[in-house]
């Protein structure tokens, strides 16, 4: 049976009138699972840079990346609007006094039409809430979640180091705002099989307005580096992922938003899958099986 997603470029055209670029920000955050809070190291696969690796430098002030950012689309540039995307570490955990100071004057910007905030389940207390519902009355909100699985086993393996009932909960409180709730979920863990990859996109699927399909990527300096090089497991081959996102996109609901189909991991740390760096020909290969699967972008 024929299948049309909704592509986050058909949902911004819809929604703002127009193509809408992301702009990756810094708010200098760091993470509870890092800091102590709730564990340290992280999670195995997160990178030195809190998974934010193309974020504008964090020493600098916010008006001060925004610029940055858009310089680097040249005239390209010239009258878009733009997504101020905050999403290294955690991005409601700390300060929220000051972070809020930050997300404000990022959403303030004339030519942004909101902003995008990545964080964790077990980080939206009641002062984050009402960060992110004064921010609302501003813009639009868009908070990222990094849920990755639904299983226990592989959640533990990870060091994710919040339970699924943190997710749901944060869900539910995210709802009542009124915000866009997008989930991470990763797909290609050690351990899992296909079947567990498709359980969590079915899952995440039915509780969120958009969603990312991330292709597991191996950075160095991260634990999960260490587990690959010692032989633990093995990543997807191309055809397998391709596969598996056709198979996924079929369990989403075509209202729910597609805003990734694989991911970015930075060229230089990147130790696997290493075809995953030829972006263009992944996304070439990925829409051919998509077709091929009667699987299409909707039209805006």
């Amino acid at each position: 049976m024929p299948h049309n997603y909704l592509s986050v470029n058909t949902y911004c055209r819809r929604i703002f009138g127009c193509k809408v670029y992301k702009i990756a920000l810094s708010a200098a955050n760091t993470c509870p699972n890092r800091d102590g809070t709730v564990g340290v190291g992280g999670c195995s696969f997160c990178s030195a840079g809190g998974s934010g690796d193309f974020a504008a430098p964090a020493q600098l002030n916010v008006e001060e990346q925004i610029t940055r950012a858009k310089s680097i689309l040249g005239k390209k540039g010239d009258g878009l609007k733009y997504i101020a995307y905050f999403q290294s570490y955690t991005g409601t955990h700390g300060d929220i006094c000051r972070l809020y100071s930050i997300y404000k004057r990022a959403i303030e910007q004339p030519d942004v039409v909101g902003i995008s905030i990545a964080t964790r389940p077990d980080c939206l207390g009641e002062e984050a809430l009402l960060m992110i519902k004064r921010l609302y009355n501003i813009k639009p909100v868009w908070i990222e979640l990094g849920l990755q699985t639904i299983h226990d086993k592989t959640a533990q393996l990870i060091n994710r180091c919040y339970p699924l009932n943190a997710y749901e909960k944060a869900m539910e409180d995210l709802a009542k705002l009124g915000v866009h709730r997008i989930t991470h979920v990763i797909l290609g863990l050690p351990g899992e099989n296909r079947a567990e990859m498709l359980e969590t996109v079915k899952f995440a699927a039915e509780k969120s307005d958009g969603i990312k399909l991330q292709l597991l990527h191996v950075i160095s300096g991260t634990k999960l580096a260490e587990s690959y090089n010692n032989g633990e497991f093995e990543v997807l081959k191309p055809n397998e992922y391709y596969e598996l996102i056709a198979d996924a996109l079929s369990l989403i609901p075509e209202d729910v938003v597609i805003h990734r189909l694989t991911g970015d991991g930075a060229k230089k740390d990147l130790i696997a899958p290493l075809w995953s760096a030829d972006k263009k020909r992944v996304l070439a290969d990925l829409n051919r099986t998509l077709r091929k699967r009667g699987i299409y972008p909707q039209k805006a």
